[in-house]
């Protein structure tokens, strides 16, 4: 009796430790099996301008954000498209970061058309087109405007893109602060010439003396963000218009992407 109360005994322990390691085992995420080249061919020319490489890479970045993050619509549908656009203006901010994602990210939803800060999408003052959470109903999920995000894409000749737009915000929130400084992007020691810059193009905006969207007046997260756009879609406009500009934002982001090259930065 007592060598079977001592079998079971060794038999239950055993049990509970392979409970145990599996519950604490880390779980790989499921890497979603679609082949999203030829749709990334189609509709995203920064993709285009890669070397077949970074191409291979740029796709298997994207599949890893869909693998992490959910593109839900409310009153309206989500297809591939709609996730490969998404995906796209998520990699597109860090594709000169190897080892970066955003990880946070659980949920982007996707409204029918703008709204306002109710996300309602009827009525007055339906005027935002993105939105990123920093605390509260909002945490860890992001909101876009579909119409927006497919305008960003489809205009390639414009100087905006809501999801880039959206994601350069997200990147900014990773020193603690949706500042226009991004601290980790940037040497210490050039912050400070950074916000100069900023506060320089911001007079010529008001002085009518320059084409960066008025927009970017709003406060310096703002002007980081819109100036990121025109670095993303119209990198050979913002280098003729604005060299200082586009040669920083190459710095903060890692990037070339005139030559459709990133850096061997690691990080």
């Amino acid at each position: 009796m007592a060598y079977l109360l001592l079998g079971l005994t060794v038999l239950l322990l055993g049990w509970m430790v392979w409970k145990y390691q599996r519950r604490n085992q880390p779980v790989s995420p499921v890497v979603p099996s679609t082949n999203y080249g030829d749709l990334l061919q189609q509709h995203v020319a920064y993709y285009r301008a890669l070397s077949d490489e970074d191409k291979t890479v740029f796709e298997t970045r994207v599949q890893q954000f869909l693998s992490q993050t959910r593109v839900e619509g409310v009153d309206t549908t989500v297809d591939d498209l709609d996730r490969v656009l998404v995906a796209s203006s998520a990699v597109i901010t860090i594709f000169g970061f190897k080892n970066w994602s955003f990880y946070r990210l659980t949920t982007v939803l996707l409204y029918e058309d703008r709204f306002n800060t109710d996300f309602q999408t009827t009525g007055k003052e339906r005027n935002i087109l993105g939105m990123v959470g920093e605390g509260g109903a909002l945490q860890s999920t992001m909101v876009l405007s579909k119409p927006a995000l497919h305008e960003g894409f489809a205009n390639e000749t414009s100087k905006e893109n809501t999801g880039i737009h959206e994601f350069v915000h997200l990147l900014d929130q990773v020193d603690g602060a949706t500042d226009g400084a991004p601290n980790y992007l940037l040497d210490r020691n050039n912050i400070k010439p950074w916000l100069q810059l900023i506060h320089a193009s911001i007079g010529e905006i008001k002085a009518n003396h320059s084409d960066i969207n008025p927009y970017a007046m709003t406060n310096e997260a703002e002007f980081f963000a819109v100036v990121s756009e025109y670095f993303f879609k119209r990198p050979d406009l913002l280098q003729e218009k604005h060299p200082e500009l586009f040669a920083r934002l190459e710095e903060i982001f890692q990037q070339r992407p005139l030559e459709g090259e990133t850096s061997d930065n690691p990080n």
